[in-house]
Order: structure tokens, then sequence, then C-alpha cells
């Protein structure tokens, strides 16, 4: 397909000087609207204004500018079509060959703080969108450039021939259009949808008749969770400036693989859970040891002493900047895959960076929630299944004490640095803690007796003393029973079992204060 007249309106002029003048010099008439106009000419590149080919001009505000049948029928026309080319002569439409359109910043715009609805709204392209649907749609005779990102290889191309692209780049450059404003309309949509207070699924939906999410590789990876397996990773386009994995960098070490990735996003997550500084390790997406505190060295080491065997080879996340004191505790740890954190000073880095292997992550933090929407997904075969990200949680003053003994404040305190960890543990999952440090985790267990056991012989001598918290609730009393021997005084849990009363008895028997939070935690 020969290009011989190109309509060129963009918001991002990056790199169009370049690809206007090599366009002008193969002899190819340019046609152009507004803003776009003015930057061409300035370029002493001859343009023809769209408003002056249309023979209609600009009007309400530039909102209207290319919404023109001379525009979309020199778009669209099929060239091999003898009743398209009679009705474009008879109508004075000159054909288009080449759109070149990018749209209004409404994502970047959106995600400023403060901005407002209209000033959202006034950010929705509608000619650029069309214009690029329009000539997407006619592919086969019409070139669509829709990211400064190529100009460089069609112009290559032009360039080599003769003024021509092949089939294959005609098709490439539609499938890139199209990707964009499919993008761009969930975006608008899923601002739109915020706007008009989306909070529950079954009164503003949340689970529409159709889903959509629209995802972008960041990169390959070297293989999935086995080597025979290939894998690549991708960013929701649905996340902008929150904190996430997708818009940390990587300091140091070699390429993140697919399973680093899993366990980083479930440190940064837990880590995040905590105002104070706190520390967790992070092996097969599980804890194995967490801790808060006020310094965060001292939180470090409290998280790895939980279960330093296991910790082997894990990943560390950190919710404070690291510093000298950290790194060196680190250093002295032990094989330790990753390490991620919202910072690291200089001296940190040259002390961890001596370590060839540890990757070395920076997640910056304050610039949002760290959920990055509303929903979480996860794919079946043939399907896939959405919910609501697990966000609720209970207050220290709604725990409901259901035994004759009640917990003490400090116990309290632990309780809820143990239902904190207990969401981030694979069910069933039982966690021991003593003040606001894990001592035991047992997890992923078919049977939460046996989760129990493992939390209780991971911790050993340290299970005395300790509180425990249970994801969900216990269906007989023979957990209770077998952490009452090992020292445990105080339990958390959701309640609801139709052994509720047995289980509290036991509780009672052994001398051991249980509060209730109404609330369950699973974590498959």
């Amino acid at each position: 397909m020969r290009v011989k007249r190109a309509l060129i309106s963009v918001w991002d002029k990056t790199g169009l000087d370049d690809f206007v003048k090599g366009l002008d010099k193969l002899g190819i008439e340019i046609l152009s609207t507004g803003g776009t106009a003015e930057f061409i000419k300035a370029l002493g590149v001859k343009v023809r204004d769209v408003s002056d080919y249309t023979g209609f001009p600009e009007i309400m505000d530039g909102r209207v500018k290319t919404l023109h049948p001379k525009i979309h029928g020199a778009l669209l026309a099929l060239r091999g079509k003898n009743e398209h080319m009679r009705q474009a002569e008879e109508h004075g439409i000159e054909l288009i060959d080449m759109a070149v359109v990018n749209l209004y910043p409404f994502a970047d715009t959106i995600s400023k703080e403060g901005v407002t609805l209209e000033e959202a709204i006034e950010q929705i392209d509608i000619g650029g969108p069309s214009m690029l649907r329009s000539a997407a749609k006619n592919f086969k005779n019409v070139a669509v450039v829709s990211s400064p990102s190529i100009y460089g290889d069609v112009l290559r191309e032009l360039e080599k021939n003769d003024c021509s692209l092949n089939n294959n780049t005609l098709l490439t450059l539609a499938l890139d259009a199209f990707k964009k404003t499919s993008g761009y309309d969930s975006a608008i949509l899923r601002y739109l949808k915020g706007q008009a207070g989306s909070v529950s699924a079954p009164s503003c939906g949340l689970f529409p008749e159709a889903m959509s999410k629209d995802f972008s590789k960041i990169q390959d990876l070297r293989y999935g969770e086995n080597p025979h397996q290939k894998a690549a990773f991708y960013k929701d386009g649905s996340s902008t400036k929150l904190p996430s994995l997708t818009s940390a960098r990587q300091l140091h070490g070699k390429e993140l693989s697919f399973n680093n990735i899993i366990d980083l996003n479930a440190a940064l997550e837990l880590s995040s859970e905590f105002n104070e500084a706190a520390a967790c390790i992070i092996k097969h997406a599980t804890p194995c040891g967490v801790a808060a505190g006020e310094e965060l060295k001292n939180v470090f080491i409290d998280a790895l002493n939980c279960d330093r065997m296991s910790a082997f080879g894990g990943i560390i996340g950190l919710n404070r900047k690291v510093d000298e004191a950290v790194a060196i505790e680190i250093a002295e740890a032990g094989f330790l895959e990753c390490i991620i954190a919202p910072g690291y000073d200089e001296k940190a880095l040259k002390i961890l960076t001596k370590k060839k292997n540890l990757r070395i992550i920076e997640a910056k933090r304050g610039e949002g929630s760290l959920a990055a929407g509303d929903l979480d997904l996860k794919q079946v075969s043939g399907g896939v299944l959405f919910q609501e990200k697990d966000k609720t949680d209970v207050r220290k003053k709604d725990l409901k004490v259901i035994t004759k003994k009640r917990p003490t404040d400090s116990e309290v305190d632990s309780l809820y640095f143990a239902w904190k960890v207990v969401k981030h543990v694979k069910s069933n999952a039982i966690v021991l803690c003593k003040g606001k440090k894990t001592v035991g985790i047992g997890a992923g267990q078919m049977s939460r007796v046996d989760s129990a056991l493992i939390a209780v012989r991971k911790a050993g001598k340290k299970a005395k003393g300790s509180v425990l918290a249970s994801d969900a609730f216990f269906p007989k009393a023979d957990s209770i029973e077998a952490v009452s021997r090992a020292g445990i005084t105080s339990v958390i849990q959701p309640g609801g079992s139709l052994a509720d009363r047995e289980i509290i008895d036991a509780a009672d028997k052994a001398g051991i204060s249980m509060v209730f939070t109404g609330i369950r935690h699973f974590r498959h």
C-alpha cells in the first residue's frame, strides 16, 4: 500500500519533528489540525489545515474538529470498490492513506491529585479514537500510526519501499491501534464507575455482565514456576502511581524469576499492613517470620529468628528505608533471594550489593493505597474468578471476649498483630506471636489441628506464653487442647462454628482467654 497523503493529529508530539520532516522529504502531503498543524508549520514543513480541506471550522472549543464525512470517508473508503471511489469523487473526498494519531492524556490526568470530574471529562478524546478505529478498520488501505515509538520503523520502511508499507506492517499497526482504543475506553469506564461511587456488587455493578482487563507486557521471564514453563510479566492497565511491583525498580542482582515476583508481591503486601516499622520473610508466598516495632534492625532480627531454617533462600519485605545497621544484619543472615523496601541509603547499598545474587528491589510508598483496584482475580480452566480484595478488618474495640478469662492489654495488642499476619498465611493458617513478633507459623494444611501442631513445633519453647491467631473457626476442640499443652495464653479467631460452645469450654478449662472477630481470612 502506497502512502500519498497523511493526516496527523496528536497530543504527544515526541519524535514528531523528525517523522514529519521525513514524510515531507518523501513528498507525502500532510493534513493536520489545531496545535499539531502549528507545530508542523513551525518546522518549515508545508501542511494543509483540516478545516480548509473539509470546509468546516473547528467548533465548540475544539471538541469537534475531525468528525466529518470528508475525514472518515477518506479513511474508510475501500480503494478496490468502484462505488466507494465514485462516491468519494462525487463528494470531493480526497483519500487519506495514513492516520498518525495519539490521544488526549486521560490516564495521566486522572492520576493527578485533586483533579476534578470536569477536568477529567475534557480529556476524553472523541475524534482521536474515531480516526484510529476508522483507519484500523480499513487497514488494508490505510496505515494507522498510534504511537511515537514506531515512527522510526514506519519511516524507514517508507524510505526503503518507495513510500509503501507491506501487509504485515499494516495489520500490526491496526492491532496496536485497537489495543490503544480498548485500553483508553477501559480507563474511562473504570474512572467513571469510581465517580459513581461503586462500592458494592449488587447496587453498582462491581461485577458487570462482561469484564475486560488491559495488560501490557513488562518483560519476558526466563521461565515460569518450573524451567519447562514459559512465562512473562504484565502490568495491569488499571494501576497508576500506586506502589506495586510494576512500578518498582530493581537496583541490583540477576533477573527476577516468576516465583520471585509472586513472593515479592506477598512481601510487599504484608509489610504494608503496618504503620510502624515492620519486616517479613516470605517463602512460597507464605510468611515464615514477621515482626513490627520501633527499630527496623530489631524487627528484621525478630522476623528472621522466628524460623531461620525456613528463611533460607527467602524474600525479605521491609516497610522502611534500609540503613547501614539493617544492611549489616541482612548481609550476615545467610542466603536470601530478594529484598524489597521503599528505599536504601548509600551505605546500605554498598553493603548489600556485595552479595552478587541478592536481588534488591525499591518500591516507593506514600503514593496511594497498595491495592491497584477493588478486584482480585484467579484463573481456572476455561474462565476467571473475580472477587473483592480482602480489605475488611476488625478494630480492637470490636473484638468480642467470649471466655471467662479476659485477655490483658498486652495480649490484645499481640492478638491484633497476629490477626494482621494470619490474613497473609495460606489456610488453614495458625500464627503464634509474642508481643509483635511471630514465633511459630503453621500454614496450608488440610487439617487445622495439623497447622496448630506445626506452629507449636516451629515455636518450640517460645510457644509458652504466646498468643494464637486462626484465620477461620475451629471445627473441633482438639486444636485448643493441643495448643493449651504448649502454654498458649490467648486466642483470636472468627468464631461461628457449630462447636463454638465446646471450644469455649475447652479454653475456659485450660485457662485460655479467647476473642471472636466475626471475620474470616481464608487465603487459598
